[in-house]
């Protein structure tokens, strides 16, 4: 399964990167926007909407939105702006939501429209995360890049970490195989894969400090995010979100760290300024 894991990874990376380095913003901003609405079909999926008429009118709304987002900010994208704080706010109450893991599970009406609503929190706003970071002149290529870079790093590295040095479970009740070792490895990747990018990014020494406590937060919202998916997976009783990407699982699996990432990551970068 590792090296399976290891030869879809190889065959994913490059196309993402080559996306995010030569497509233009609309077309990147239409290429994200397909992979995180599949993301949000497996989402409803575990939130209890089997029914395959019924997700697909809720990911046409969610599509809507995204349209109605570029429509409304054709010459500013301050939309984007308050769609990317609004995800940030929203996993502050996932961190809540995690802390009382029973909450939701019953799946009745009342949490299934919880976990419904929390996918478009969850999806949309990443999405504006993304185009916003990429739009910015003259390097967001590189700074989305960067963003995710990070949050690939730290998810390799507490992957191998955890497997070698992994004792201290995490979140044992939520996800068994993830512990503080496996943290520990996955934040010191996310720190070095920030100090290397973001200079690539254009990030000055002077700005490293800043840059570096960015990356420190954006990993732990990473794991966030992919404990909250662990959550929705243990709920629904299933394994993976998905089975379309051998060694990894669905879509979901591979965007559940970007999801949180990519909000707390613009919003850390404005508000000091890289």
């Amino acid at each position: 399964m590792t090296k399976t894991r290891v030869i879809a990874a190889l065959i994913m990376a490059p196309v993402a990167i080559c996306a995010i380095l030569f497509l233009p913003t609309a077309w990147l901003a239409a290429c994200g926007a397909l992979v995180f609405l599949t993301g949000l079909w497996e989402w409803l999926k575990l939130s209890g909407v089997d029914d395959t008429l019924s997700r697909t009118v809720l990911l046409v709304l969610n599509l809507l939105l995204m349209v109605l987002l570029v429509w409304a900010s054709a010459n500013q994208l301050v939309l984007f702006q308050l769609a990317s704080l609004a995800g940030a706010a929203w996993w502050l109450v996932a961190l809540v939501w995690l802390r009382f893991f029973h909450f939701g599970a019953d799946h009745g009406g009342h949490a299934r429209a919880l976990k419904l609503a929390a996918g478009t929190l969850a999806i949309v706003p990443a999405w504006a995360a993304l185009v916003l970071i990429h739009a910015e002149k003259p390097s967001g290529h590189y700074w989305l890049l960067t963003a995710l870079v990070i949050v690939w790093a730290a998810d390799s590295g507490a992957y191998f970490a955890g497997r070698h040095f992994g004792r201290h479970k995490l979140a044992p009740r939520i996800s068994p195989n993830k512990t503080l070792e496996g943290l520990a490895g996955g934040m010191l990747a996310g720190l070095i894969a920030a100090a290397a990018f973001g200079t690539l990014a254009g990030a000055t020494v002077a700005q490293l400090p800043a840059l570096l406590g960015v990356a420190a937060v954006t990993v732990l919202a990473s794991v966030l995010g992919d404990l909250f998916e662990s959550l929705l997976k243990r709920q629904a009783g299933a394994k993976d979100s998905g089975n379309v990407i051998p060694g990894h699982g669905g879509v979901l699996d591979r965007i559940d760290g970007v999801l949180a990432a990519l909000p707390v990551f613009v919003l850390g970068k404005d508000i000091l300024g890289l």
